[in-house]
């Protein structure tokens, strides 16, 4: 690794923010309704959509109206994408004569895709055609991205209406995420990456021979539509086996880079977007800079452990980086900024083999997914979680000084605070439900790749991506079976449902309250407030899962410092 990678880390940061407050301001106007730049080309289609599907733009909904739609939009979504593929055989744009997918990868797949997880327990390219890919997966990136967005929108609308038990539109926001901000900047990003060698063709697949004499096929398809928006949509499915380590996904530093900033940018600029809409914009830079101060501790501890290598070589005098597993196009530097974005925003995607990964860089990429992936997180379900921890800090702060706990000029009750508990604790606690299920299975245990605590981590992996709606996972695993396909099913519904519903209930809570002046003697804005929330979320997750890593990441990092393997 060249000696100026703190440098690239420093640009790369610098121009996520300034991107990140510009989108955020962007994204503002377009949910209060306001005009932008690109209003007279979107506006008529948004429009036109409205009248199309039957949807009254200035009817508002309750929370359990909105919430009910979500569901319903879920579900049919689901079935559909179900159907899809058990009868993609009988379908037209499969040039291989692909099967149906197997049933319970079938339905693994509808529910991984809308949640926004694109956990894939099968190769994408031998498993699903064209078709598939296209009017299933790809369509539910964009769908489920704005189903989170839509919610953190009608979150923020708590704050700033009072009296009032209206929250917004279910279909008027999840309208406008596609039309002013997926699809825009997915159609940039798609054609990009088409002029830098990423695929976008109906071709059969190429059968070539290699040097060798062996026999090799080449997936080919409409490849880079959904990689834009499997990153910008915080999505992560692969459309290749390799994911983003494939020269087709992935053809270009250039690209490699655009693709991490891609699942960055709008998880990074919703805190901004809150702080516009709060028409209080410090907020927004303390949320902002809390996240990313979990972002750089988190890219710092992974960047220090891959760069020291492995203590075993070391011992026999060999001082490397850790390159198993890396990208070598790229560069070991673009591998971990990669993992640690991609862990951390809920996208899943991967341009390196986390199996590979070393020990406390697992732990951290673990860390990012475990705690709910609130730096920076899901489309909206990054800022919704970040926003439930400010509220639980807001009230051990109250604990602390005698006071009701207030937070963005609304009071906090015992409603809002249980709700606050379950969204945040209820997935932790099922997370380490499932994984000792699956300790305790002998399918479970069979699955491992690798014995010891490396396959402690693996299935420690699986279920916080799964619950973290992330969608990676350790490629020894072995997760294309009956047990995970379901287990991992329910746990991607679980992740999803329980913070999306448990955030429109204190959004439904929250709007009827007025709006009280600010008065604590504990300003949400100050940079104190950053540390204490920053702080909240690292020792909640660290007290939860600590005795857990400590089987798994902790306990291999120690056996390879004292030289033992497995």
């Amino acid at each position: 690794m060249s000696g100026n990678w703190l440098f690239q880390v420093i640009l790369f940061l610098s121009i996520l923010t300034i991107l990140a407050i510009i989108f955020g301001e962007y994204m503002a106007k377009v949910f209060v309704g306001e005009r932008t730049l690109l209003s007279p080309v979107l506006r008529p289609i948004e429009l036109f959509l409205y009248h199309l599907f039957g949807i009254d733009p200035d009817e508002e909904m309750t929370w359990k109206n909105f919430a009910f739609s979500l569901l319903l939009f879920m579900l049919l979504g689901g079935i559909v994408l179900f159907a899809i593929q058990e009868l993609q055989s009988f379908l037209p744009l499969n040039p291989e004569k692909l099967p149906r997918v197997r049933w319970d990868s079938a339905l693994n797949t509808a529910v991984s895709y809308i949640t926004n997880t694109n956990w894939q327990s099968f190769n994408s390219e031998t498993a699903v055609s064209y078709l598939t890919q296209i009017l299933g997966l790809a369509l539910q990136n964009f769908l489920s991205a704005a189903m989170g967005l839509a919610v953190a929108i009608a979150l923020i609308n708590a704050f700033v209406r009072k009296n009032n038990n209206l929250i917004g539109n279910f279909w008027v926001y999840l309208t406008r995420s596609i039309v002013y901000i997926l699809l825009p900047l997915a159609l940039v990003l798609s054609l990009v990456l088409v002029s830098q060698g990423t695929v976008q063709n109906f071709n059969p697949y190429t059968h070539a021979v290699t040097v060798e004499g062996k026999a090799q096929v080449i997936a080919q398809g409409p490849a880079a539509s959904q990689i834009a928006i499997k990153h910008l949509g915080t999505n992560g499915g692969g459309f290749f086996a390799a994911n983003s380590a494939h020269p087709y996904e992935n053809p270009t530093p250039l690209t490699d880079y655009l693709e991490i900033l891609a699942m960055l940018l709008i998880p990074a600029a919703l805190p901004f977007t809150f702080g516009a809409m709060l028409n209080n914009r410090k907020q927004g830079w303390a949320i902002f800079t809390a996240m990313m101060l979990l972002f750089v501790l988190g890219l710092t501890a992974a960047i220090w452990s891959e760069m020291h290598g492995n203590p075993l070589l070391t011992k026999l005098g060999v001082h490397h980086i850790n390159m198993e597993g890396k990208e070598v196009r790229l560069g070991p530097l673009a591998s971990v900024v990669f993992t640690s974005a991609t862990t951390a925003t809920a996208t899943g995607a991967t341009n390196a083999g986390l199996d590979s990964l070393m020990p406390l860089t697992s732990l951290v990429a673990i860390f990012n997914m475990a705690i709910g992936e609130v730096i920076f997180g899901g489309i909206g379900s990054g800022l919704i979680g970040i926003l439930l921890y400010a509220m639980l800090a807001m009230f051990l702060i109250g604990l602390m000084v005698g006071r009701s706990p207030e937070i963005y000029g609304k009071k906090l009750d015992p409603y809002e605070m249980s709700m606050c508990v379950i969204a945040l604790f209820l997935p932790c606690v099922l997370q380490l439900i499932f994984g000792a299920l699956a300790i305790t299975n002998k399918t479970g245990v069979s699955s491992i790749g690798n014995p010891g605590p490396h396959g402690m981590s693996e299935i420690l992996y699986a279920y916080a991506s799964a619950f973290g709606n992330n969608g990676s996972a350790f490629k020894a695993l072995n997760i294309d079976n009956m047990f995970y396909n379901l287990t991992t099913s329910v746990a991607m519904l679980l992740g999803r449902c329980i913070t999306l519903f448990a955030a429109l209930a204190i959004a439904g809570s929250i709007a009827k309250k007025k709006i009280i002046p600010v008065t604590s003697r504990f300003p949400t804005a100050s940079p104190v407030f950053v540390f204490v929330l920053a702080g909240v979320v690292f020792v909640l997750g660290a007290l939860t899962f600590f005795p857990v890593w400590v089987l798994g990441p902790i306990l291999e990092h120690l056996f390879i410092n004292l030289g033992t393997t497995f």
